[in-house]
């Protein structure tokens, strides 16, 4: 079955980094666009990255472009997010996804999350 694995969460100071990796499953990777979602405490669902199958194009919400960024191993059936500059703001649980409609957060397939809290 489709499985999708985050990892590499934790505490970070402001101004610091983080890489997230989803490791991926039960399903044909390299055919198909993956997400990044998160939750920040007290708020909804944010759709935050896409990467195309091919890992050429990727897409970012405003809230993180030119700090985020999304890249897809296709051999290891592996999806990251390098997060750099990071701020109180992005303190949130991390998914990877598949099956996102568009823009949005509804999608079919989800990781478990990885808690990312960035405090001073």
């Amino acid at each position: 079955q489709v499985q999708l694995v985050e990892s590499g969460g934790g505490s970070v100071q402001p101004g610091g980094s983080l890489t997230l990796s989803c490791a991926t499953s039960g399903f044909p990777f390299s055919t198909y666009i993956l997400y990044w979602v998160r939750h920040a405490p007290g708020k909804g669902l944010e759709w935050i990255s896409s990467i195309d199958p091919d890992g050429v194009t990727s897409d970012y919400a405003a809230v993180v472009k030119g700090r985020f960024t999304t890249s897809r191993d296709n051999a290891d059936k592996t999806l990251t997010l390098q997060m750099n500059s990071l701020k109180p703001e992005d303190t949130a649980v991390y998914y990877c996804a598949r099956d996102c409609n568009g823009y949005s957060t509804e999608c079919s397939y989800w990781g478990q999350g990885t808690q990312v809290t960035v405090s001073s």
